[in-house]
């Protein structure tokens, strides 16, 4: 087994609200001060920006994700929100799961037509006793509360990937990357548009106070199944927070995710003393051990943080990377894997 850690220096520019940005290089494990950020990918970066406008402020870590969540839904070049790839049939089907300090939860899934999904899961959360709904009911559930029904329309990527992809017409999941190799372009990896194959933004925040909330938002795979739903809105699979103990979320395979209850599994193993690295890595090591041939096949990547604000993450593959916002840093990190 081998591990790979890389680490990414971006410039202020990418975050101007920022106060200062660390110049060298932090090692995985580090405790951040409060309050501090942290998403899943290169493009978690820019949704730790939105995040960030509300700690630095003081406010909320549940707005905060809430925030981060909501800029990747409307980001062009993140394959999540209605500008993502369609299931097999070219409808766009979006999920969500949004969870504070105080354990409560709410998420959404098989939602159509609908900007913003992880605000309808926090609408859930805040003014009902339910703590799920999918499909009609959550569409429905979201126009009574004010949430525009948008058209059905494929943004023109979108398109182009399914049409591309109906050629074939083969359903067969890729792993999840971050590639910046530029004669790595053609790769599986990379979808047709050019953009990185990943379709999730997860997000978890430790605020001035000290509480902790995540946000998880997602188009699920592309050319999916129709109806088919992944760990993303599911409250222990793709996202859970402990407010005694710390948060984590998850991106890849999400019925991998699922069937390990991955992020409830993460915090436990941190209740237990493990730091969020090393959760992370035992949360990996369990969904290898199922089927380690099988495991080299699909990307699983978790990111956790400590109510201490100590960071960690692992991944199945190679090419996981995350982004960490704090008043000191923004930075991109490639997290640890398995193979």
């Amino acid at each position: 087994m081998t591990n790979r850690r890389k680490f990414i220096q971006l410039s202020l520019t990418s975050l101007p609200l920022l106060a200062a940005c660390q110049t060298s290089p932090t090692k995985l494990g580090t405790t951040y001060k409060k309050p501090v950020v942290v998403s899943t990918w290169d493009s978690g970066i820019r949704a730790n920006a939105a995040a960030w406008k509300v700690l630095q402020t003081g406010g909320r870590a549940l707005d905060a994700v809430e925030e981060a969540a909501k800029s990747a839904e409307i980001e062009k070049s993140c394959c999540v929100g209605l500008q993502a790839n369609p299931d097999r049939d070219g409808k766009v089907t979006l999920d969500a799961s949004i969870m504070d300090e105080n354990s409560n939860c709410g998420g959404v899934a098989f939602l159509e037509h609908i900007k913003h999904p992880i605000s309808v899961a926090r609408k859930l959360m805040e003014t009902t006793p339910h703590v799920f709904m999918a499909g009609e009911g959550a569409e429905q559930f979201a126009v009574e509360n004010g949430f525009e029904r948008l058209p059905e329309k494929l943004s023109p990527d979108a398109e182009a990937s399914w049409k591309k992809w109906l050629e074939k017409s083969e359903y067969k999941p890729v792993i999840n990357i971050e590639n910046k190799s530029p004669q790595n372009q053609t790769s599986p990896n990379i979808l047709e548009n050019g953009k990185p194959n990943h379709d999730t933004m997860g997000t978890i925040a430790l605020d001035s106070a000290g509480n902790l909330s995540g946000a998880c938002t997602t188009s699920g795979m592309a050319f999916k199944i129709r109806g088919r739903v992944g760990d993303s809105p599911i409250i222990g699979a793709g996202l859970f927070v402990d407010n005694e103990i710390g948060a984590a979320t998850s991106s890849g395979v999400g019925e991998e995710v699922i069937r390990i209850c991955g992020t409830h599994l993460i915090i436990e193993l941190m209740r237990q003393g493990k730091s969020p690295e090393n959760a992370c890595q035992e949360a990996i090591n369990r969904i290898v051990k199922r089927n380690p041939d099988k495991a080299k096949s699909f990307q699983v990547g978790f990111i956790a943080i400590s109510k201490k604000g100590e960071v960690g993450a692992f991944a199945i593959q190679k090419e996981f990377t995350y982004s960490v916002t704090n008043g000191d840093t923004n930075q991109v990190f490639e997290s640890k894997s398995y193979f």
